[in-house]
């Protein structure tokens, strides 16, 4: 069986680190990471730092980010910076990317990590909160995609590597919302690698599963699902780790997928290929105080 990589459940570096690529694979490369003072994307901002890469982590909470910059920094020895940004207002974005080409002088690779999510019967869901869903993961992600290949990818080339989810490949009860802007995602990767390909630019996808330490999985029930057996349907039978999905990010946004663009490296233990819409049970999830609707 492989081995588990190291992950802790809060928002903290870890306390050791085993290197499965080369520690200088990203080699003074700049990453720009959208959601990345928290969860998924706190942890993919330390495991590419822990080889080689400064990066930018970019969300509304300036004291949140600046505070996840200081613990990067210290674990890692690498410069982090923390930018106020919202996905969601181009201007904000563009003179956030103008910041940081006057900091770092590049940007080699971009993680389309920010997302908004809750869960939620159609029925229930009011049309701005359908809108509002859409805006910061679908508009988000073409936003700050289109503004840094326009500031310096078109010209320099990179690496993007969007987070989706599995929420899209099927009928899902209480997430037409975020399955229905994951699923937008999943095809802007394969329409902006077809059109960004010849300029040098990768456009990739990595899609999580239930991913244990993150707000989603607080937000969505990943406690109850765990307690009730329910992880047990899936092939590999646990959640994920948040270092698991950053190793993912790693590969496609490294040299060793210099060949990769416009896929999407599914990260969720095979869960999507075998879990049932039990109603019931998903009926429960929603009842249990860890759900937030």
């Amino acid at each position: 069986m492989a081995e588990i990589p190291e992950d802790v459940q809060s928002d903290d570096c870890l306390s050791s680190y085993t290197h499965i690529y080369s520690p200088d694979l990203l080699k003074d490369q700049v990453a720009f990471i959208t959601g990345g003072g928290s969860g998924i994307g706190f942890r993919i901002a330390e495991i590419l730092m822990r080889h080689g890469c400064d990066t930018v982590i970019a969300s509304r909470n300036l004291e949140k980010l600046t505070e996840a910059a200081k613990k990067l920094t210290t674990a890692t020895g690498r410069h982090c910076l923390p930018l106020q940004m919202d996905v969601r207002q181009p201007d904000i974005i563009s003179a956030g990317v103008d910041e940081v080409l006057k900091e770092f002088g590049r940007v080699d690779i971009l993680i389309n990590n920010a997302a908004g999510n809750f869960l939620c019967p159609a029925t229930s869901l009011s049309f701005n909160a359908f809108k509002t869903v859409l805006e910061i993961d679908t508009m988000g992600t073409f936003n700050t995609s289109k503004i840094l290949y326009e500031k310096w990818f078109k010209d320099h080339g990179g690496s993007i590597v969007n987070i989706s989810a599995t929420l899209g490949y099927r009928g899902q009860a209480l997430q037409v919302h975020a399955g229905s802007a994951k699923a937008a995602n999943d095809a802007m990767t394969r329409h902006l690698a077809v059109e960004w390909g010849p300029s040098g630019v990768r456009v990739n996808t990595v899609a999580p599963g239930p991913i244990s330490g993150t707000e989603g999985y607080r937000r969505l029930g990943g406690s109850y699902a765990e307690s009730s057996g329910v992880f047990q349907g899936i092939p590999l039978q646990r959640p994920g780790n948040k270092t698991e999905m950053a190793h993912a990010v790693l590969f496609l946004a490294s040299r060793a997928a210099s060949y990769i663009t416009g896929t999407t490296v599914v990260a969720d233990g095979g869960a999507w290929l075998t879990s049932p819409n039990d109603m019931e049970r998903v009926l429960g999830i929603t009842s249990s105080p860890s759900a937030k609707l």
